[in-house]
């Protein structure tokens, strides 16, 4: 786990109210699944809504949503905050973190450029689950 990598996430994307609740609970153990369980159902009032794009559908693939991400500047690398302990906590290759983000049916946020492009999947209800770029303004 980066701390850094993740409160750059936490302070760029999420709400001002809710980040220090939510850095908090990611960096204590026995709480980080708590900060992405608020995720499932509240990600509307946790995230910054300015910065939230919708993926419209279809949009299940990991490679379009790949390729999606890397038409907007993503790296080869990124930084996974996730359900899946798979790539919760962990810098891996873009791609492979799609392939186990997309379609897990539980919330992820997959840091593309630091503070300025994300992945973001929502928990899946009825039907596919919301799935967004979180994109702000290049940071100077």
């Amino acid at each position: 786990m980066k701390k850094e990598m993740e409160e750059l996430v936490v302070k760029s994307f999420f709400e001002k109210q809710v980040q220090e609740r939510v850095l908090y609970e990611l960096f204590t153990p026995k709480k980080r699944n708590h900060a992405l369980n608020r995720l499932c159902h509240q990600y509307t009032k946790m995230l910054k809504e300015k910065y939230m794009f919708e993926i419209l559908s279809p949009n299940s693939s990991p490679k379009y949503i790949y390729e999606l991400l890397k038409s907007n500047g993503a790296a080869k690398m990124c930084y996974s905050l996730s359900y899946s302990e798979k790539i919760d906590g962990k810098e891996l290759p873009l791609q492979e973190a799609l392939e186990h983000a997309v379609g897990f049916g539980f919330p992820s946020i997959i840091s593309c450029i630091p503070g300025e492009l994300a992945y973001f999947e929502a928990e899946q209800g009825f039907g596919s689950p919301p799935r967004y770029i979180l994109k702000r303004p290049k940071m100077n």
